[in-house]
């Protein structure tokens, strides 16, 4: 990524910045409710730090109730502290899923639950900003911001796309599932092809990123994730941060000239 022309960069900038805010609110609201349906896999993930099944079941709300209140948090009162924190509590939760046993591709599917806040975090300045601060709209944010944000948009989007197609080809059960409540009779053929498809699009956003495609993508992934086999809305709302990011980056080269090639050594260093 080389250069991007100063005027109309705050022209995407304040819509990147609410796609961004919204998507990071659906994540952790989406996440806090299976804490207040005591969602069993969860004992899997307290079991990690030793926690049994009748205390995880005790904690749960208490942990839900917590995300639902940073989600809100960042609809009406976004503060750096909590975007912050959301980085971080996304990535350990994420983590829990291979640390329990589960498939390293479940962390790297989520890459958008602490990559949108961390976007919207660059998008606002970062660290050179109080910490307790609010997260204002950003106006006419710099060139090295802009390409900061969108090569960490691009390595999100690969990350989250390159972690569901890995799932697709382990054939997940969870996603075969899906594909035969769609009517499919070779659920494990529709999953390889999807694998895939999701492997090449990934390639597609870390190499080069065009607009048609990334709105294709975003397309499929919303589409996608409406047929999850249980708790459908939920798992939709959890999600938000993958549909965040892939429209956050579609924004972001709409309106100002951009010249995409390799990621800059900016981004690189996220």
């Amino acid at each position: 990524m080389t250069q991007i022309s100063q005027r109309g960069l705050d022209l995407p900038a304040e819509k990147m910045h609410y796609t961004l805010r919204f998507a990071s609110a659906m994540c952790f609201i989406g996440h806090g409710a299976f804490g207040i349906i005591t969602k069993p896999i969860w004992c899997n993930y307290f079991a990690v730090f030793g926690i049994g099944h009748d205390v995880a079941f005790r904690l749960m709300p208490l942990v839900g109730t917590v995300d639902i209140l940073m989600g809100i948090s960042m609809l009406f009162y976004p503060l750096r502290a909590v975007a912050g924190w959301l980085v971080c509590w996304g990535l350990i939760t994420a983590s829990l899923r291979p640390l329990s046993g589960e498939s390293l591709g479940e962390l790297i599917e989520r890459a958008g639950n602490f990559g949108a806040p961390l976007a919207l975090l660059l998008l606002s300045g970062g660290a050179t900003r109080g910490r307790w601060s609010k997260i204002g709209t950003p106006s006419q944010p710099d060139t090295r911001t802009m390409n900061l944000v969108i090569g960490c948009l691009r390595i999100v989007v690969f990350l989250l796309l390159v972690g569901h197609g890995w799932l697709n080809l382990i054939e997940k059960n969870a996603l075969l599932q899906q594909y035969s409540s769609l009517g499919f009779s070779n659920p494990a053929n529709v999953a390889r092809l999807a694998g895939s498809f999701e492997l090449l699009a990934a390639l597609a956003v870390l190499i080069r990123p065009v607009r048609p495609l990334l709105l294709a993508f975003f397309i499929w992934k919303m589409t996608t994730e409406l047929f999850y086999p249980h708790w459908k809305l939920f798992e939709w709302v959890e999600r938000g941060g993958s549909y965040g990011s892939l429209l956050a980056l579609w924004l972001a080269l709409g309106k100002s000239p951009v010249k995409i090639g390799r990621i800059s050594q900016h981004a690189t260093a996220i």
